[in-house]
């Protein structure tokens, strides 16, 4: 295979994902809405509860709203993560990916590009997002937007390759409301995306555990400290070594020899 087979067939699978992500317009606004929602009734609800908050990237107090935002730029990049595992697993059977599975191109490579193609149309709706919370008076220094680049981008590719792994596993569409409940919820509310960790930890000691452990908390520790300015080692690696571990396992699971087909033929 050539360079340029490879270069069209990534930018063959980005402009399906840009397509897609135009045309369904309620799925835009559903992103959108979701956390603007929780920002304007959720913050308002809790703020008498936590008041402010210090947090440590930039060690001042500011307000609940301020501190959630980047916990509600983690759930877009969740829940589009998992909306590319829904979509993945309608094409595994009836879409382009079927077609392109039994290609000459590699399943890694192939992965790889539907990995990077969801994540950067994740990337248009977290700039959607923070360019409506400034009418929640959430102002980031302007070069926070500009670490926001890189800093959303590792989780939404971790939570991405997440969401392949899972597709691989999820043989029908009536699944991924099992897993909506058993695994983005938790992994939502089971991180520092609505409290901080040390409120957690005043709580119960377990679910600190939990929440510290959670490779979505460091996501959103990641963009929470590049939206000041600020860069995060911890947060960095452990997101790098899951969307490691993560794709590892997807392109097992999308394996003929190891992964579901294999299951499935076995299972005729």
């Amino acid at each position: 295979m050539t360079f340029s087979a490879y270069y069209f067939c990534f930018v063959g699978i980005l402009k399906r994902e840009m397509y897609r992500f135009v045309q369904q317009r309620s799925r835009f606004l559903s992103s959108l809405v979701r956390p603007l929602l929780w920002l304007a009734v959720f913050a308002a609800g809790f703020r008498s509860a936590l008041g402010i908050a210090i947090i440590p990237p930039y060690e001042t107090y500011i307000s609940y709203e301020v501190y959630i935002a980047p916990g509600l730029i983690g759930i877009i990049l969740l829940f589009n993560g998992m909306q590319s595992s829904l979509s993945m697993v309608y094409d595994r059977e009836m879409g382009s990916m079927r077609v392109l599975l039994t290609s000459p191109i590699s399943r890694a490579y192939l992965l790889a590009c539907k990995l990077l193609a969801s994540s950067l149309v994740s990337l248009f709706q977290v700039y959607a997002f923070v360019a409506i919370a400034r009418l929640f008076d959430i102002h980031p220094p302007l070069l926070g937007y500009v670490y926001l680049l890189p800093a959303a981008l590792l989780p939404a590719l971790m939570l991405s390759a997440l969401g392949l792994f899972l597709s691989s596993v999820i043989r029908q569409l009536e699944n991924f409301a099992g897993v909506m409940n058993f695994i983005v919820f938790p992994m939502f509310f089971l991180s520092s995306a609505l409290y901080p960790l040390w409120k957690m930890r005043e709580s119960n000691e377990i679910i600190y555990q939990i929440c510290a452990l959670n490779p979505f908390t460091h996501g959103v520790e990641l963009i929470r400290f590049a939206l000041y300015g600020q860069f995060n080692t911890q947060a960095f690696v452990v997101c790098a070594t899951t969307t490691v571990v993560f794709m590892a396992l997807a392109i097992i699971g999308y394996d003929p020899k190891h992964g579901l087909l294999k299951r499935k033929a076995g299972g005729n």
